[in-house]
């Protein structure tokens, strides 16, 4: 599944950057991921649509991610002034091989839009907008009825992209000519076997521009998106993965799909 076209992401993470994202410590970090239990008054909540996880396993866990491979949220921080978060499978790429065992391994992308000005507009016309946080965790719906994290993620933006990349102390610079945040490989490993959906909960820490090239105009906002991902039995993603090997044995010229 191709990345989102509206993306445009910065250079790619160098090795060292990557390690970083993965063996960053949760460390100052806490306030964020405690977040999700009671979402501060200030901060600017933009929550998709899901399902309440459900523990009957015959009951459909409803994704657009699972059901088309990626998906757009987007949140207003401003008239007109719009920050989107992009997820994508990256392995597997067809979403119906997410299954409890094994890594299952998506990407995603932050970026920022002022429509008040056009999209190449030089950075002192558009309102800047800064990440200085991003936390992810999880919560699994199991058939037994019991409930997991097994998954978290929280990092400082600027550690995650080349040093040259435009930053300050509020943080990552989202609007700038070379892109926004990008991570394209975030792994989520193995889940307890009875899971048939997890969903992932996002929180970024933005500092936003209320004038154009106004230092004085910034205040800081919290975005919350929520991202449910259906998990497949076992059995069923194996058989679903043999069905497709031995069509492509046939010369089906279908490509593949979520």
């Amino acid at each position: 599944m191709a990345t989102p076209r509206s993306i445009r992401p910065a250079r790619p993470l160098t090795a060292l950057a990557l390690a970083l994202a993965v063996t960053l410590p949760l460390v100052g970090c806490t306030p964020l991921l405690e977040a999700f239990n009671g979402a501060p008054s200030g901060g600017t909540e933009s929550v998709s649509q899901v399902s309440v996880p459900s523990a009957d396993p015959e009951t459909a866990f409803e994704s657009l991610f699972t059901d088309d491979g990626s998906v757009s949220l987007t949140s207003d921080v401003a008239e007109d002034l719009e920050v989107r978060l992009d997820v994508w499978a990256a392995d597997p790429k067809r979403t119906r091989e997410w299954m409890p065992m094994g890594e299952k391994t998506f990407g995603f992308a932050v970026n920022v839009y002022d429509h008040r000005v056009d999209d190449k507009a030089v950075l002192t016309q558009k309102r800047r907008v800064y990440i200085s946080q991003i936390a992810i965790t999880s919560q699994t719906a199991q058939s037994g009825g019991q409930v997991s994290t097994p998954f978290q993620f929280a990092a400082d933006p600027r550690t995650l992209v080349p040093s040259d990349t435009l930053r300050s102390e509020r943080g990552l610079l989202l609007n700038s000519y070379q892109g926004g945040l990008h991570v394209p490989e975030t792994t989520i490993n193995q889940l307890p076997p009875d899971t048939f959906g997890v969903t992932l909960q996002f929180q970024l820490s933005v500092w936003v521009e209320g004038s154009a090239d106004d230092d004085t105009s910034f205040a800081q906002q919290t975005v919350y998106h929520q991202l449910p991902i259906t998990i497949f039995p076992q059995a069923e993603a194996e058989a679903d993965a043999e069905t497709s090997t031995g069509s492509g044995a046939g010369g089906s010229s279908e490509g593949p799909t979520p």
